[in-house]
């Protein structure tokens, strides 16, 4: 089951054409990935502290299907996909939220696949993941 994070379109996610801009994708992505993160009780800044490593984003692939406009409605979401010892592969959507009152599901508006890898913070070199917190993503 994919964890959901809400999203409303502003102003300044839009660009000249009212359409929300195509990086914007990537920052509603990555509020998602750290609100996933802050429900499975992982705050990143405790766990930078505690362990000296951090999660940074190796690669990122993502398909934009319809644009978002001015003032809709998002749910972004993010699944775990894969865990390996040193990254994690996370795949995420954003749906058109339906309007009220209807049967109608979600729209799909942009998918993702995002690999996070774990780094130690202090040399930005590759490591592995601890234990305790891939235990503590992994169902």
């Amino acid at each position: 089951m994919a964890f959901e994070f809400p999203v409303r379109i502003y102003w300044e996610d839009t660009d000249a054409g009212g359409i929300v801009f195509y990086a914007n994708y990537l920052k509603f992505f990555e509020r998602a990935r750290t609100e996933w993160l802050r429900s499975l009780g992982v705050g990143q800044q405790l766990l930078r502290e505690h362990t000296g490593g951090m999660f940074v984003v190796t690669d990122a692939q993502l398909r934009y299907h319809r644009p978002a406009r001015l003032d809709d409605e998002l749910i972004v979401t993010a699944a775990l996909q894969d865990a390996g010892r040193a990254s994690l592969t996370i795949v995420q959507q954003a749906l058109l939220k339906p309007e009220q009152m209807t049967d109608q599901p979600p729209t799909l508006l942009t998918e993702g696949t995002i690999r996070i890898g774990w780094v130690d913070a202090a040399t930005m070199r590759p490591a592995r993941i601890p234990s305790p917190l891939l235990e503590q993503l992994t169902p």
